[in-house]
């Protein structure tokens, strides 16, 4: 089999993965990937993740955008990224063996970057065609190839992938406590960015915060995981959440384009623009998202040496 080839500008992937609206579904993607047994029980067992969640989702986001937008450095990336999860395992407390590298467990933690263009489109701009659908899950695979995982568990076209993602959730993701913790953000502490922000005001703040992005997770859910987690959805606020969608979508397109994208996205552009050097060194997340002092030789952490 020949060697992967990273994405490039002409792909749709590099449209749309690395704007800056994805973090509208922050909740949705990790809620959806902790519904997987094998990944929930391994966020629940060695994860601190709600201890840091504005750093470590933020800090994420530069190795998994790196492996969309780093060019001929991408498959190194990806590389590092598989190389997160090697000693994540162990056995649930249902007794059931998991391992973040187990292909199937790998791939649905995929999927859902996978999708997300696609519902970034549907619910905040203009929605994609079946074609360009198409398009999207090919080179979701594509980008997919890098991370040198068994292509066992990848459905072979856009067609495959929808009963896929639909039996997933049907018959495979559960409620359980991963999913419970992370949808849970009524106490959430304030961004590194706003460590000004006196305590009073944030707690004020984050109310309406948190119950609007609880409220936005629900709604994209797809309606059988709405059921599963007990949520209700009535046609008012698919009205509302349409009404809004629409008017961010209108107010993006006023946005320059290079403010649209997460950092890493945003020098893999101007790369391929030629505004900076082609080995010019990647972009990494500012020392306010590192891990803590003491975790940050976990091989499970990106963590970056800051100059």
């Amino acid at each position: 089999m020949s060697e992967p080839t990273p994405l490039g500008p002409d792909s749709l992937m590099w449209r749309y993965f690395g704007d800056w609206r994805g973090l509208l579904l922050a909740l949705w993607a990790g809620s959806m990937q902790n519904m997987h047994p094998q990944l929930g029980a391994g966020v629940e067992e060695h994860s601190r993740f709600f201890d840091e969640r504005w750093e470590r989702l933020y800090r994420s986001l530069y190795p998994i955008g790196g492996v969309l937008y780093d060019g001929p450095r991408a498959q190194e990336t990806a590389r590092q990224v598989r190389g997160y999860h090697d000693t994540i395992k162990g056995v649930d407390k249902h007794g059931r063996p998991y391992h973040a590298l187990n292909p199937d467990t790998y791939f649905w933690a995929h999927s859902t970057f996978l999708v997300m263009p696609i519902l970034i489109n549907e619910h905040f701009g203009k929605p994609l065609t079946e074609v360009q659908k198409e398009q999207i899950y090919a080179e979701g695979v594509q980008w997919y190839r890098l991370y040198g995982m068994s292509m066992r568990p990848v459905p072979p076209d856009w067609a495959s992938f929808r009963r896929y993602w639909d039996h997933m959730c049907r018959n495979v993701l559960e409620d359980n406590k991963a999913t419970r913790d992370v949808l849970d953000i009524a106490r959430i502490g304030k961004p590194p960015t706003m460590k000004w922000l006196p305590d009073p005001l944030w707690k004020l703040a984050r109310i309406p915060i948190s119950r609007g992005f609880g409220w936005l997770t629900v709604g994209v859910y797809d309606p059988a995981i709405r059921e599963k987690l007990g949520y209700r959805w009535t046609s008012r606020d698919a009205r509302l959440l349409r009404v809004l969608g629409r008017a961010l979508g209108l107010a993006w397109k006023l946005v320059p384009f290079d403010l649209r994208y997460h950092p890493r996205a945003r020098a893999g552009w101007r790369r391929e623009r030629g505004e900076i050097p082609a080995d010019a060194p990647l972009v990494e997340t500012p020392p306010h998202n590192l891990p803590p002092p003491d975790r940050r030789d976990d091989p499970k952490h990106y963590s970056p040496a800051i100059g």
